[in-house]
């Protein structure tokens, strides 16, 4: 009898394995949810880090109007985010187009593993697509710098949010069509984050118009060490924004985090030197512009391709946006700060590049992509970014006239004489 039960008791844990392994299955992991929280914040810095960024690239009477951009979209959108914008994105599909209203002010939302990802809780999830949605419109503030009403960045922020940013976000992460139906792959917010904001950046600085003085006076950048600062910051928070997109802290976010790195350094370099070459001398300005570059363009591709395709799509990345950026004085339109010129060609270029070097040995949730025999996925990369541009540009170009007709977009001409900083907020940048 009792070698009967030395036997039993030996075989107990044996039996209890399974369903204390099954137990553990989808439940929160302390692991993943302290690297989600750190990816939140690092994101999160990216907004400040923007602001700076653009900030030293504008005439010194505008610094802290281009400042208070970001820092104003930073406060605004974590409040639209928890109240509509988050349910909007994320909540029931409707139609595939839309999320429904379940979640409103977060009701119901709390300790519970998130639907998008069992090892974390709701509320982390949640925190961390809300620093996407923070960004995003902050990006867009580039291209009308120097020029647009502070009352109208408001309405415009909240109108473009609820009705661009969110349906999109929905689009490609949150059940919708683009994801579901049409299989495209976007890892981090190549037509999300960066074709959607430069889309609205374009129409945007199109309705508002030319700086005063533009391509007839020289509008140098002020403050170059503030830029370059910026895009430092910029390039550590890229980190949570793509490694981050693995939703936990394992070996894919590793990737990301590798090919994020390597992509960035690889068009700095490439953009320093075609403009070594054309232009006799390589520039700080350029090599940081490079490296945003390099980061937009590997943003939908971080998880899905390997390091040494980050290498080719970073030097692609930084000859394509030095040539784009280069372009705008030739055409003539105001984009103040390059929105178009690097999220635009670089995300447009970062999608494309998803379709020929994805790889299902890398992220068995992608797909093969050209260069693995696939030709297909090129098409329907490019059919996603062209289906983003197209509902960015018309619903933009909606709202603007929208806040146009009601509070007015552009500042009077005597105030864009003055400056922002003092004309909008009554106070200046740097008491000399």
């Amino acid at each position: 009898m009792k070698g009967l039960l030395r036997r039993s008791l030996f075989l107990l844990p044996v039996v209890l394995i399974p369903s204390v392994a099954m137990a553990a299955e989808g439940k929160i992991s302390a692991g993943d949810t302290a690297w989600m929280l750190v990816s939140s914040a690092l994101v999160m810095l990216m907004t400040p880090g923007l602001a700076l960024f653009y900030a030293g690239m504008v005439r010194r009477k505008n610094v802290l109007g281009t400042i208070m951009h970001s820092f104003i979209i930073l406060c605004v959108m974590s409040v639209v985010w928890v109240l509509w914008g988050y349910t909007l994105a994320f909540g029931p599909d409707i139609g595939g187009f839309i999320g429904g209203l379940k979640w409103f002010g977060l009701n119901g939302i709390g300790a519970e593993p998130a639907p998008a990802a069992s090892t974390i809780p709701h509320l982390v999830f949640m925190m961390f697509q809300g620093m996407f949605a923070i960004i995003t419109p902050a990006l867009i503030t580039g291209a009308f710098a120097e020029r647009m009403k502070f009352s109208a960045l408001l309405v415009f922020t909240v109108l473009w949010a609820t009705l661009v940013y969110s349906p999109v976000a929905h689009w490609v992460w949150g059940g919708g069509w683009i994801a579901t139906k049409l299989g495209a792959l976007d890892f981090a917010g190549g037509t999300v984050v960066h074709i959607n904001s430069a889309i609205a950046a374009i129409v945007a600085a199109l309705v508002i118009g030319r700086r005063k003085g533009y391509l007839q006076e020289h509008m140098p950048p002020h403050n170059l060490p503030m830029t370059i600062l910026g895009a430092a910051l910029l390039w550590f928070g890229w980190f949570g924004f793509n490694a981050g997109s693995a939703l936990a802290s394992d070996s894919l976010a590793a990737l990301a985090f590798v090919t994020t790195n390597t992509a960035a350094a690889a068009a700095a370099l490439s953009w320093t030197f075609v403009e070594w070459l054309q232009r006799g001398k390589p520039t700080a300005l350029g090599a940081v512009s490079g490296a945003v570059a390099g980061l937009v363009a590997i943003t939908p591709a971080a998880g899905f391709v390997t390091p040494l395709s980050s290498i080719a799509i970073g030097l692609v990345a930084g000859m394509l946006c030095y040539f784009a950026v280069n372009l705008k004085t030739k055409i003539g339109y105001d984009d103040s700060l390059d929105v178009l010129g690097v999220h635009g060609v670089g995300g447009t270029w970062g999608a494309i590049a998803t379709g020929i070097f994805a790889s299902l040995s890398v992220n068995s949730a992608g797909a093969n992509g050209l260069i693995h025999g696939n030709l297909s996925l090129v098409g329907v990369q490019a059919l996603a970014s062209i289906a983003t541009m197209v509902y960015s540009a018309v619903m933009s170009l909606i709202i603007l006239k929208v806040v146009d007709w009601t509070v007015g977009l552009r500042v009077s001409e005597h105030e864009e004489i003055q400056g922002l900083d003092i004309s909008q907020h009554g106070e200046e940048g740097y008491a000399l």
